[in-house]
């Protein structure tokens, strides 16, 4: 995929909302991950929300030990376990339960080396089993356990789960790293009145 050639509403770190684009949209549902992603969920996937991470030495930035929690909703509900609720371009999102997190698979394309000197994903394993937790548990977690750098090579793919605790550096060097970010549910429909919208 040549990004150059993509119409791309670009912030600090990349770009969000990009399942609308037809190129990516089409990534998204390549046979080969497609397949990954059924493995992972034991369904059909569904790929809902793709968003572009684009760090370089023109836009290089730190990112703190997190969970992804935050879906994007096709409307807003008043249900216990969802919010506090957003909106984004548009979009209602709202932070959610672990049942509906597991229910999601993030695959990571690689478009360039990701090496210790620019600012790779660093991430706790097997941490997204210990459902959603505060910045407190986070952190006590990671000083428990450590973590380990994932080092992909251009055209790679990593998978992981929302939940998974994670983070990145500052990149030490110019050479980019630009990671496609796709997220697939094993169905748009989580439950009686929540939808997941496309992003």
């Amino acid at each position: 995929m040549a990004l150059s050639s993509l119409q791309l509403a670009r912030g600090r770190a990349g770009a969000r909302h990009l399942m609308a684009i037809p190129q990516v949209a089409h990534l998204a549902s390549d046979p080969r991950l497609m397949q990954i992603a059924q493995q992972a969920l034991g369904s059909e996937p569904f790929p809902f929300r793709a968003t572009l991470f684009e760090k370089s030495g023109k836009a290089n930035w730190l990112v703190v030990w997190h969970q992804d929690t935050a879906l994007p909703l096709r409307e807003s509900f008043d249900q216990p376990g969802w919010g506090p609720w957003s909106k984004k371009a548009g979009i209602d999102y709202a932070h959610a339960p672990a049942w509906a997190l597991s229910r999601v698979v993030a695959l990571r394309i690689h478009l360039d080396d990701s090496t210790t000197e620019n600012g790779p994903l660093r991430a706790v394993p097997g941490s997204h089993k210990l459902g959603v937790l505060n910045d407190e548990e986070i952190a006590s977690v990671v000083k428990e356990r450590g973590y380990t750098e994932c080092l992909v090579a251009r055209g790679g793919v990593l998978m992981m789960r929302p939940l998974l605790i994670h983070a990145s550096s500052k990149g030490r060097t110019n050479a980019p790293r630009r990671v496609i970010h796709i997220e697939y549910a094993d169905s748009m429909q989580l439950g009686p009145g929540i939808e997941l919208a496309t992003a």
